[in-house]
């Protein structure tokens, strides 16, 4: 066989078939043109999905002829002024998009700078025509007939008209978030699925980019979203995050920016999983959107055709950089929760006739005692003192006496989660706010406690244990039981001591101070459970979070334990100090707020 070189068409269509994949790429590649060019206002309109007609105006600042000839031809740029691919400061740079497009469809360019006149090229399956005069406004107008009608190969593995058009929308609302000072508009011409316009010159940088996001994210984000702002070696973090009990199922809604850019880039994903390990549950994702600053020296952008990948010489300072800048203001929320919660309260309430809602006054206590992490809590908050806390009586004690209004009143209005009123269905705390009601789940608020204190005392040296009276033997299979005693030394950094007892058992000489009386049995063979999952290759302080967490939720407070007053206060009071107390361990939320407003809507009184 004899080497030979391709034909120039040829080539350029191989080249096509990187750049543009489909009519979103097509429309990325243009109006990223279009922001570079300095527009100002960008109008997209397709029809079937782009395959008859991909059209983009701009009031950008236009090109001459001889700009016009040179734009349509292969790494013809004006992006690049030193030849320096160490410093791009523009989106596009590569000049392989307009001559792309060009080699497999039917292109028109028309443009005006200001003080001249207009002129329009046009390039039919790579034939360039001369420019000729065209009447134009200004700025430049691009029209791509016919896509893919010189490869009929790739035109027959295009979807269907709307998925076309989802994706083409996907890439501007991704090109708006990141231009909030740009107007930005897309339609098939009768409709227009997307428009966004420039926000007023009294809005911040800061409230204009959350309103840009909010028109792609939905206002629930805006709403309830933490903003973010952190530095590292050089590096700038800014953006927004939502609160844990704001997710999804899929990670659609997490974007992230390099420079102005948007990216498609794995490390966005490890670094927000990592942040966010502690507060979801498996298979549920937060909303994001983060912006990078970085050297342009620190980072290549011109690693695929398409752009929408990067590299950074040092990706370890960007993810630390993302999850401490995500944990930090994680903890700063404290116990917020999202007002999706109450959204999602109230669109499940459905009101029939003669409805009663079954509210237990604490007229009366159970037996049994109340884990000591509670008790404590009682102590620390609602003990009468002289400078130092005494003791709170158990649950076996007088129930509390009721609480005067004025006694309501201010607990109500110098607390964020309120005062308690009632237990319902020995499960739920209802509390009075000074705007509204809060409800509150016990076990998952206690659970979520209980595990921060886990966490800090592991922090500080070691989880605090207590000894058992009668040491316990638990019967397990010999491999779980083998396993346990493996990790023999592990589990007692985390408060848990055990040995191996014969074969098939262990036995349980000390717990975590912080469990009480909890289920040591079902403690043990669910972490036999983890460490199985775990396997060989990871220790439990690499999956401190898993292990606690299943810890916690044996040493919580479980539903149908009845609180007195003083306790269910102790516990709202632990809540409003404790970080990431919105959400239990599993992404749950752990209260519902509703407002006086909310409740007036029920009842049809607003």
């Amino acid at each position: 066989m004899t080497i030979r070189r391709l034909p120039e068409t040829i080539v350029n269509r191989i080249a096509a078939g990187e750049v543009i994949e489909r009519p979103a790429s097509a429309v990325k590649e243009l109006v990223e043109n279009a922001v570079d060019a300095g527009a100002r206002q960008i109008d997209i309109i397709l029809r079937e999905g782009g395959r008859t007609l991909i059209a983009v105006t701009d009031n950008g600042c236009g090109m001459h002829p001889d700009e016009l000839s040179l734009a349509v031809e292969r790494h013809a740029t004006s992006k690049l002024p030193d030849d320096d691919l160490t410093h791009i400061a523009t989106l596009g740079f590569r000049g392989e998009a307009l001559p792309s497009i060009g080699s497999v469809s039917r292109l028109s360019i028309a443009s005006r700078p200001p003080g001249a006149e207009g002129w329009e090229i046009r390039v039919e399956g790579g034939t360039v025509t001369p420019p000729q005069p065209a009447a134009l406004t200004g700025g430049t107008r691009v029209e791509v007939r016919d896509l893919f009608f010189a490869t009929p190969a790739r035109l027959k593995f295009l979807k269907a008209e709307r998925t076309e058009m989802d994706h083409a929308v996907n890439a501007i609302q991704r090109l708006a978030m990141a231009n909030p000072k740009l107007a930005f508009s897309i339609g098939d011409g009768e409709r227009t699925r997307f428009e966004c316009a420039v926000e007023g010159e009294l809005a911040g940088p800061e409230d204009a980019r959350l309103r840009r996001l909010a028109a792609v994210m939905g206002r629930e984000f805006a709403d309830n979203a933490l903003t973010i702002n952190a530095e590292r070696e050089g590096v700038r973090l800014s953006g927004h995050a939502g609160l844990p009990t704001l997710n999804r199922n899929t990670t659609k809604h997490q974007y992230l920016f390099v420079n102005g850019r948007p990216v498609t880039d794995r490390l966005l994903t490890g670094a927000v999983r990592g942040a966010y390990q502690d507060f979801l549950a498996r298979g549920r994702h937060p909303l994001i959107a983060l912006f990078v600053e970085i050297d342009p020296q620190l980072v290549d952008v011109n690693v695929h055709p398409a752009k929408a990948e990067v590299r950074f010489r040092d990706p370890g300072v960007v993810r630390g950089l993302i999850v401490g800048g995500l944990r930090h203001a994680l903890a700063e929320a404290g116990h917020r929760a999202s007002t999706s919660v109450a959204d999602s309260a109230l669109g499940a309430f459905r009101p029939g006739p003669g409805m009663r809602l079954p509210l237990m006054p604490n007229s009366g206590y159970g037996s049994g005692r109340v884990p000591p992490g509670l008790a404590e809590m009682s102590e620390q908050y609602y003990a009468p003192h002289d400078g130092e806390m005494s003791g709170l009586p158990g649950l076996d004690a007088a129930p509390s006496a009721p609480m005067s209004s004025t006694d309501v009143a201010d607990g109500a209005a110098n607390y964020p989660l309120g005062a308690a009123q009632a237990q319902m269905h020995e499960t739920y705390i209802v509390s009075q706010t000074g705007d509204g009601l809060v409800i509150v789940d016990q076990h998952a608020a206690h659970e979520r406690l209980v595990y921060e204190r886990m966490k800090s005392g592991l922090a500080e040296g070691g989880v605090k244990r207590q000894g058992l009276l009668l040491p316990e033997v638990i019967e397990l299979e010999t491999a779980a039981a083998d396993a346990l005693a493996a990790r023999a030394e592990e589990l007692a950094e985390l408060g848990l001591v055990l040995e191996k007892f014969g074969t098939g058992a262990v036995v349980v000489r000390e717990v975590p101070a912080l469990l009480g009386q909890a289920d040591i049995a079902g403690l043990v063979r669910d972490l036999a459970d983890d460490i199985a999952e775990l396997g060989g290759a990871h220790t439990l302080k690499e999956k401190l979070d898993d292990v606690c967490s299943t810890m916690a939720c044996h040493g919580s407070v479980r539903a149908g334990r009845r609180l007195n007053r003083d306790e269910m206060n102790a516990l709202l009071r632990e809540m409003e100090v404790t970080p990431h107390s919105g959400q239990c361990n599993h992404g749950r939320p752990t209260y519902v707020e509703l407002k006086i407003a909310d409740i007036e809507r029920l009842f049809g009184r607003r």
